[in-house]
């Protein structure tokens, strides 16, 4: 089993194609495949996380995700954000969200604060 650092994106690339034709073995965990699969995963992982780093993501897309996961309706925000007018301006980015809001989303939702308290990006007309 030769594993290398991952240093360039063509190391990347190798990497992405070796795991992928391990992925389709389906090797069990404690085979010499499985063990490379794991380690390569891992390699690729911090590569990833190093050179392509994924921020939080927008408020009002993360509430949206959430109510789209769980089946809500924009009527099921009043609770958390207020009368439907406000959750309107909310979810079109017209208005920005309070703390309160953010607590009660936060803690009903099971949304992070620390997403709910970044600053929205208006949407391009």
């Amino acid at each position: 089993m030769e594993i290398k650092a991952i240093r360039t994106k063509d190391d990347y690339l190798a990497a992405l194609r070796k795991v992928s034709v391990l992925i389709d073995l389906d090797p069990p965990v404690d085979s010499p495949e499985g063990e490379q699969l794991d380690v390569l995963g891992t390699l690729v992982q911090a590569y990833e996380v190093k050179h392509y780093p994924i921020g939080p993501p927008d408020p009002i897309d993360a509430i949206k995700f959430r109510m789209n996961q769980s089946g809500m309706t924009v009527k099921d925000l009043v609770p958390y954000i207020g009368p439907l007018n406000r959750v309107y301006e909310v979810l079109s980015h017209k208005r920005s969200l309070s703390l309160s809001m953010i607590r009660r989303l936060s803690d009903g939702l099971h949304i992070p604060a620390e997403v709910l308290i970044r600053e929205s990006e208006p949407i391009a007309a």
